[in-house]
């Protein structure tokens, strides 16, 4: 993919936009997620950007970190994208609970072993 910035770069990225969505959801129940129509199409947005920024990292850097779920981060995008109406919230908020926070975990440390 695009990736004349560096991984460094777009790195950089997913992780701002992980720890916004942590930051916005710590402590909330899915209802009170469900509830808050502004704060799920932020989020919703934030993991597309997530994706397409992991899209954008170079294939070696990638393959070299295959413990971080791209294919799934990739499919997310995709059923958000294309079918917005039907997302279910019940696999956002799983994915903001249990797998967001993980994935930051992982990319901050690599940023710094980096």
């Amino acid at each position: 993919m695009d990736n004349v910035k560096g991984d460094s770069f777009y790195l950089e990225k997913i992780v701002a936009d992980l720890k916004f969505v942590i930051d916005h959801t710590k402590g909330m129940t899915q209802t009170e997620m469900e509830e808050n129509d502004l704060l799920i199409d932020s989020v919703m947005f934030r993991i597309v950007q997530v994706a397409e920024n992991g899209a954008k990292l170079s294939e070696a850097f990638r393959m070299a970190h295959p413990d971080i779920p791209w294919a799934a981060i990739r499919g997310m995008r995709n059923r958000i994208v294309h079918n917005y109406g039907v997302v279910s919230m019940t696999v956002v908020y799983d994915t903001v609970i249990n797998h967001i926070p993980r994935m930051y975990a992982m990319l901050i440390a690599i940023m710094e072993e980096g």
